[in-house]
């Protein structure tokens, strides 16, 4: 249907704002990157420090958007908050990486992990299986169930935004219960004798081996622990901004969005600090670093439920990934939508289906992520893409400044708390990460920029067909 007979319809409330911020963001990184966070820093007080930093930039960046988002109250967020501050190419360029990466391989890589987490229940769906051997690839149940999950919750989204609340809040409010429940159970089974142990010399920060052995850092590669420890804790705390991106169907935006991201940011951030703390408290520290897949949640439930443990928090998972994804894909296809309205992507992208949702936007990112899907490099790349999600936050964030001076009358129904500290502090933050990134893990870098600036010469291949677009 032409847009001409149909437009976003304001369907989602603060409640529902919220869930979507919390759900988006709680996946699979909290029952897992602590691993890797203990095998970094090698201490319990390290590994709290690193989530609690890590919650504190995501705050302040979310208090930061909230005055974008009252100034910009339409689809695409991020997407438009840069396009305004800066130019088109931009704003692409971040569209362009978000399209190629960053969601489509968020989506994938989450649809894997309640695959991964089924098989505990169905071993038949294990990824160590193979189901086809084409020769060029071999494809797993985990895989094609993975694909089967993004291509009902992709349905279920093109048949309107209320299908896709209805699941978000639910799943949302369901998942948080039962890290809440997890939580409890995990302090009143806490061990004395571990926690002892695991709070002595709680700040002495060193590499950590899953056999117990430990490897020192002289003070400047010891920030370069930190800052790779925190990859798992900012992919664990991403896509709280995905609520930005469906401005445009929020009841009264600029003050729901604003509220929204402080609200679900704030929860998220609490459960992460008080889960990773309860695993301190049922898990020696070599225990967390040598999980078994970096499983630490399913290593902590044997702790706390006994054998039953490994089926409690399968279940949990697979209701966290499944709430997860639906915001993920419902969000993703508004920034496509946009970039089509500028003329930068497939031009029926920016029109609304009979329901008032991006049907098409929303198809041509379930091919791409379930291409990811298949191609099993998913992992590896979001790991490498955590140094251009944060540049382009810090970006975003700039991006207040540079619009106070350059439209100061502009209407701001919100203005952003702590402002000018916060969001420099976020901006110093941020800047410190991806520099000790650059300097002590480059491999965490170099691939996510490429693919970013991939994005060049693809905007001015495309650039001339915006103003065909516009002409017509």
């Amino acid at each position: 249907m032409d847009e001409s007979k149909t437009s976003f319809k304001p369907s989602l409330g603060l409640m529902d704002a919220t869930m979507l911020v919390a759900g988006s963001m709680i996946g699979s990184g909290i029952f897992i990157v602590s691993a890797d966070i203990v095998r970094n820093v090698g201490s319990s007080g390290w590994l709290i420090f690193v989530w609690i930093i890590t919650g504190f930039m995501t705050l302040a960046a979310a208090l930061s958007y909230g005055e974008l988002s009252s100034m910009f109250p339409k689809a695409g967020g991020q997407y438009v908050y840069l396009k305004e501050a800066y130019n088109p190419l931009v704003s692409f360029l971040y569209g362009w990486s978000f399209f190629a990466v960053i969601q489509t391989a968020t989506i994938a890589a989450v649809g894997v992990a309640f695959a991964k987490f089924t098989a505990y229940i169905f071993p038949q769906i294990s990824e160590d299986l193979v189901f086809v051997n084409l020769g060029f690839i071999t494809i797993s149940p985990a895989q094609l169930l993975s694909v089967c999950v993004i291509i009902f919750l992709t349905y279920l989204n093109t048949r309107g935004v209320k299908s896709g609340k209805l699941i978000q809040t639910t799943f949302t409010i369901v998942k948080i219960l039962s890290l809440g429940g997890l939580i409890v159970f995990g302090f009143w089974a806490l061990k004395a004798e571990i926690w002892k142990a695991n709070w002595t010399n709680a700040w002495d920060i060193h590499k950590l081996f899953p056999s117990g052995k430990t490897e020192g850092y002289l003070i400047a590669p010891a920030l370069g622990a930190v800052a790779a420890a925190m990859v798992g804790s900012i992919f664990s705390s991403d896509s709280w901004n995905n609520v930005t991106f469906i401005a445009g169907e929020v009841k009264n935006p600029q003050k729901n969005i604003g509220l929204s991201l402080f609200l679900g940011t704030l929860i998220v951030t609490l459960i992460y600090v008080i889960t990773n703390i309860m695993y301190t408290g049922v898990l020696t520290l070599p225990q967390i670093a040598g999980a078994e897949k970096d499983r630490v949640a399913v290593a902590a439930s044997h702790i706390i439920f006994g054998n039953g443990g490994t089926i409690i928090i399968a279940v949990l998972i697979m209701i966290s990934t499944f709430g997860c994804n639906n915001g993920l894909i419902m969000a993703g296809a508004r920034v496509y939508y946009s970039m089509a309205k500028d003329g930068l992507f497939f031009k029926k992208a920016g029109s609304l289906n009979e329901n008032a949702v991006p049907g098409f936007a929303l198809w041509v990112q379930c091919l791409f992520a379930c291409a990811w899907c298949f191609s099993g490099r998913y992992g590896d790349l979001l790991d490498m893409i955590s140094f251009v999600v944060v540049g382009f936050y810090m970006l975003t964030i700039i991006g207040i400044f540079i619009l106070r001076k350059k439209r100061p009358d502009a209407d701001r129904p919100y203005r952003a708390i702590g402002y000018p500290v916060l969001p420099v502090i976020y901006i110093l933050m941020g800047l410190a990460f991806c520099l000790l990134l650059i300097v002590y893990k480059p491999k965490f870098t170099w691939p996510g920029l490429i693919i970013t600036l991939i994005g060049i010469p693809i905007y001015y291949l495309i650039k001339p067909q915006k103003a065909a677009v516009v002409k017509d």
